[in-house]
C-alpha cells in the first residue's frame, strides 16, 4: 500500500511548491548561475525543509521518508539545483546510527550550514587509517562540506568521513548531462580520515546498511522522477490546449489525446510506486528492497516517457534552448542513471523474492 496526502502533508506540499515558484521559477536555470547555495540556505532558514528527516535530538523536525517524498517530488517538479538528495537524505541517513558522526554532522545539515554527500560504487582502500582511490560521479561532490563513504576492509565494511577540505582530497566536475544536477570526481591521496565507532560485515553489494541508505536514495530519487514526470505532463497538456493548428487546438487530435491519457496512467502509477516505497520505508522497512527496486524501475521510465512525450507533443519549440523541455529531458535521463537503471532495478527483485 501507499500513502495518502493527509491536511498536514497537503499543506506541506503547497507550501513547497510555491515557494519553489518564486525562489526558482520557469526559465530561472537557463541561467549560468542558477542560485544553489542561497537556495540552499532559504529551504532551512525559511521552511526548514533540510533537518525534515532528522530526528529532533538534532535539531531537526524528526519526520521520515513520507514527509521527504513529498518534498523530493516538489523539488523535481522544479528541477531545483540544491544538493537535497545528497545532504538530507543520502548522508543524513548514512550518518545516523553512528553517534559521534551524527551528533557532528546533523545539526549542521538541519540548520543548513553543512552539505555532505556519500560516496556510492567507489574504489577506495584504506591503509593505516588513510584513504587512497577514486570517487566517480559523486552526487554534489564538489560542494560538499563533507564526504562519507563506506570503506571495504578484508572481511568489514566501515564507514569514514572526510572533510571537503581535506588535504590530498581533489575534486573535479566533470562535463554533464544534466546541469542542473552537478556530478563529480574525488580523488583520495593520502587523506586523512575519521572512521565510524563500528564495522559492518561486507556482503557481495555492500554492507546492510549501505544497501539501505542506497534504497532509501532510490526512494527518494522516485519521488523526484514523479514530479518531473507530472511536471512534463502538465506542460504537454497545456500546449496541446493552446497550439492551433488547422484552425483546432492540436490537443483536440485523437493521436494527441490518447499519447497524453496514456501519459497520465503512466505517471499516475509511478506516483503509487514511489509512493509504496516511501510508505514501505516508514512502516515496514525490512520490505524496502523491493519496493525500492519497484519504484526504481517503474518511475525511472515514467519520467523518461513523459519528458520524451513532452518534446515531441511541443514540436519545433521543444528542441529549442529556450524552452525548459529539454532539461527535464536532461533530468530523466541522468536519473535513470544515479542508482542504477530501470533493468537493473529489475534484475535485483527476482533474488530478493527468491525466485
Amino acid at each position: 500500500m501507499d500513502f495518502v496526502l493527509t491536511d498536514e502533508l497537503m499543506t506541506l506540499r503547497d507550501t513547497v511548491r510555491a515557494f519553489l515558484a518564486e525562489a526558482c521559477p520557469p526559465g530561472a536555470l537557463h541561467r549560468q548561475s542558477p542560485g544553489g547555495p542561497a537556495l540552499w540556505k532559504r529551504l532551512a532558514a525559511e521552511l526548514g525543509l533540510t533537518g525534515l528527516a532528522i530526528p529532533e535530538e538534532y535539531g531537526g523536525a524528526g519526520g521520515g521518508m513520507i514527509e521527504l517524498a513529498v518534498v523530493c517530488e516538489e523539488l523535481g517538479r522544479a528541477l531545483a539545483p540544491v544538493p537535497y538528495l545528497a545532504t538530507a537524505v543520502l548522508a543524513a541517513h548514512a550518518a545516523r546510527g553512528h553517534p559521534r558522526l551524527a551528533e557532528r554532522l546533523l545539526p549542521g545539515i538541519a540548520a543548513g550550514s553543512v552539505t555532505a554527500t556519500v560516496i556510492i560504487d567507489g574504489s577506495l582502500t584504506v591503509r593505516a587509517g588513510r584513504l587512497f582511490g577514486t570517487g566517480s560521479y559523486v552526487l554534489d561532490g564538489e560542494r560538499a562540506g563533507v564526504v562519507l563513504a563506506w570503506v571495504p576492509d578484508g572481511d568489514t565494511v566501515r564507514l569514514y568521513a572526510v572533510p571537503g577540505d581535506a588535504p590530498g582530497l581533489s575534486r573535479r566536475a566533470p562535463p554533464t548531462l544534466d546541469q542542473t544536477r552537478p556530478l563529480a570526481s574525488l580523488v583520495f591521496d593520502d587523506v586523512a580520515a575519521e572512521p565510524c565507532e563500528q564495522y559492518e560485515p561486507r556482503q557481495s553489494s555492500g554492507s546492510a546498511r549501505e544497501v539501505a541508505v542506497r534504497d532509501l536514495a532510490v526512494t527518494a530519487l522516485a519521488a523526484e522522477q514523479v514530479g518531473g514526470a507530472e511536471r512534463c505532463l502538465e506542460m504537454a497538456t497545456d500546449y496541446a490546449q493552446t497550439r492551433v493548428q488547422f484552425d483546432r487546438p492540436i490537443g483536440s487530435f485523437q493521436a494527441i489525446k490518447h499519447r497524453l491519457a496514456d501519459l497520465l496512467v503512466s505517471v499516475e502509477s509511478a506516483r503509487s510506486a514511489a509512493r509504496h516505497a516511501a510508505w514501505t520505508a516508514d512502516r515496514e522497512p525490512a520490505r524496502l528492497p523491493v519496493a525500492a527496486a519497484m519504484a526504481g524501475s517503474y518511475c525511472g521510465e515514467a519520467y523518461l516517457r513523459a519528458a520524451g512525450e513532452n518534446i515531441q507533443i511541443h514540436g519545433g519549440i521543444g528542441v529549442t534552448w529556450e524552452h525548459d523541455a529539454h532539461l527535464y529531458f536532461k533530468r530523466a535521463t541522468s536519473s535513470a542513471q544515479l542508482f542504477g537503471t530501470p533493468s537493473a532495478h529489475r534484475a535485483r527483485i527476482a533474488p530478493l523474492l527468491g525466485l
